[in-house]
């Protein structure tokens, strides 16, 4: 079979399978939280937490044939791979696709530009996932997009550095994302035997030099990530397998002196490991049923795969927008996942939601941005911020898809001071409210665009 018809079969036996629907990798979050104590990283997370809005790039060799990141390496019961080859064979293709990874039309500047008019005001990028493939130029290993593969010979061969460049211009919040498992390396999955699950291989009470060898490995390509490529404000770790409670310590607080010794109040995100090492939680694909008092942020995709695919089924931006208001309203930041084309673009439909989700947050961020979230934060379809002034609270009416906005509204709670004017964000009109006992009710002006609204206003 020709490799690129075998490809185009792959994809699409992964589609019927529903693995971009529904993965068996998704961690549960912590269920406890350790505030750290060092007061560079507090005042770094109080930083982070006014931001609310993010972005998350996942793009490597997987990005290529268009198929979910890493996980069809793996054994786990809910991998179903392609049966048209044998595990080994495939496992083959798949580390083979950097020879064929050519990201030549790779524009940063383009990636910034759009999340920017989204409003976005950090990002964090995929510098290594699980397959072992860098997107950096590491000197530990060559199996990078600079050394392997036709794109090692152009001058945008270092990606990150580009990447974390364009971003900063536009005064984001940069972050790295590194997998600690890696299964490319020997280190790791040990090609004396089998690969079984998504962990270690090997007995490493048996071969203690080879995970020591692993974990220096670990340490030297997050010291590179921490000293090469300018100022870094979040270390976004993925891999919750490879922890000390599961057998696969590789030296945390070690690493995280190092780390924050060139990267002063660099927060540290342990997904999933509850201690001094998860500075904020991160729920996947998922928000949290009720408020949570702790630093958090949802990871959720703008398609229905964190990477590209040929046939995206985008959220839409209205729908986007929803999330974003019912995550800050329960305190916690949205990082969106989008995918890059194996070319090095964001596809024009991915730019085109990206915008109008942009035009809603342009319009209405006082409602978002810097916020704090207040104990009464939701009621019927209105959720509820505050300015950190706490005098200034935000209302906002969520109109999903399909609905329409009515032309009154009305909610429990947060009962306006009295003679405080109601003002409209995008309009910077007044409206009139009253209010009953605890209930509020706002007659809407005609005119309005048919979304969500955001409303100011002054309590007691």
């Amino acid at each position: 079979m020709r490799r690129k018809t075998f490809i185009t079969v792959l994809v699409c036996l992964l589609f019927a399978g529903g693995l971009f629907a529904q993965r068996g990798d998704v961690y549960q979050r912590s269920k406890e939280y350790d505030p750290p104590t060092d007061s560079l990283v507090l005042k770094k997370l109080s930083q982070w937490q006014d931001l609310k809005f993010g972005v998350l790039f996942h793009w490597g060799i997987y990005s290529v044939p268009g198929i979910m990141e890493s996980w069809y390496l793996c054994v786990d019961d809910w991998i179903k791979r392609d049966t048209t080859r044998t595990y080994q064979q495939y496992k083959d293709w798949y580390w083979g696709l950097s020879k064929q990874f050519n990201p030549v039309k790779f524009d940063p500047d383009q990636w910034a530009n759009a999340m920017k008019d989204a409003g976005m005001k950090y990002v964090i990028f995929t510098t290594k996932h699980h397959d072992g493939f860098c997107m950096f130029d590491s000197k530990y290993t060559d199996y990078s997009i600079a050394k392997d593969g036709p794109f090692k010979d152009n001058p945008k061969r270092d990606v990150a550095k580009y990447v974390f460049d364009s971003f900063r211009k536009q005064n984001f919040m940069i972050g790295a994302y590194f997998s600690k498992p890696d299964w490319h390396s020997q280190y790791y999955w040990w090609d004396v035997y089998p690969t079984g699950n998504r962990n270690v291989n090997y007995d490493i009470n048996k071969y203690p030099w080879r995970w020591q060898q692993f974990t220096k490995f670990v340490h030297n390509q997050v010291e590179e990530l921490m000293t090469r490529y300018g100022s870094m404000d979040i270390l976004w770790l993925d891999g919750g397998q490879v922890n000390k409670e599961n057998h696969q310590d590789i030296d945390m607080p070690g690493l995280a002196k190092m780390a924050r010794s060139h990267q002063p109040g660099l927060l540290m995100v342990d997904r999933t490991i509850h201690g001094p090492y998860e500075n904020y939680q991160t729920p996947e694909n998922q928000i949290p049923d009720k408020q949570l008092t702790f630093p958090w942020e949802s990871c959720i995709t703008l398609s229905d795969s964190w990477g590209w695919n040929p046939h995206p089924k985008y959220k839409t931006p209205a729908k986007v927008v929803n999330m974003i208001v019912e995550i800050v309203a329960k305190g916690g930041c949205l990082v969106l996942g989008v995918g890059p084309t194996p070319e090095g673009l964001i596809e024009p439909e991915g730019v085109a939601r990206l915008h109008q989700i942009g035009q809603w947050m342009h319009a209405n961020g006082k409602a978002i941005y810097n916020t704090r979230p207040t104990a009464d934060y939701h009621s019927g379809n209105t959720w509820f911020t505050a300015d950190k002034n706490g005098k200034t609270r935000y209302a906002i009416y969520t109109v999903g898809d399909g609905e329409t906005l009515p032309s009154s509204i009305s909610w429990e709670g947060n009962v306006p001071k009295k003679g405080s004017k109601m003002i409209c964000l995008k309009t910077g009109k007044s409206m009139k409210w009253k209010a009953n006992g605890n209930t509020v009710n706002i007659v809407l002006p005609k005119g309005l665009k048919n979304e969500s609204l955001a409303l100011a206003f002054e309590v007691k």
